[in-house]
């Protein structure tokens, strides 16, 4: 079964944080994607059936952005209707961080953050080695 729910957690290392979840905790790499400058863009480390995202707090992203001001995690949800799902969350007065979007990767997404400032995004991307 592929997973719905892809915590994203953003790190100030993150190479730190990928070797201390492979080795500490067992988590396997599944793919890491450097910036020019050999930083962490965006890396997948799976367990079970479960994956986790994270990156760098350190980048001039829209999440790294709002993360620096919002709670202490991040997670990504996949919903298979952006527009509805995005909908519904401002029918009940969420805080858009960012409107449903086309993604130059294939997702369509949306931003939110919830009461305590976590941002949660919601979005049609599944990592390659899920599905």
């Amino acid at each position: 079964m592929v997973p719905s729910v892809y915590p994203t957690i953003l790190y100030e290392d993150p190479k730190a944080a990928i070797r201390m979840l492979k080795d500490a905790f067992g988590f396997t790499e599944v793919s890491v994607y450097e910036t020019e400058d050999g930083g962490v863009a965006h890396a997948e480390l799976a367990y079970g059936n479960g994956m986790a995202m994270l990156g760098s707090i350190n980048r001039d992203t829209l999440l790294a952005k709002v993360m620096r001001g919002g709670g202490p995690v991040g997670v990504y949800v996949v919903v298979d209707d952006v527009d509805a799902h995005h909908a519904r969350a401002v029918e009940h007065g969420v805080e858009i961080l960012m409107e449903p979007t086309d993604q130059d990767y294939g997702s369509r997404d949306y931003k939110a953050r919830d009461t305590e400032g976590n941002v949660w995004s919601f979005g049609t991307y599944v990592p390659s080695s899920c599905g």
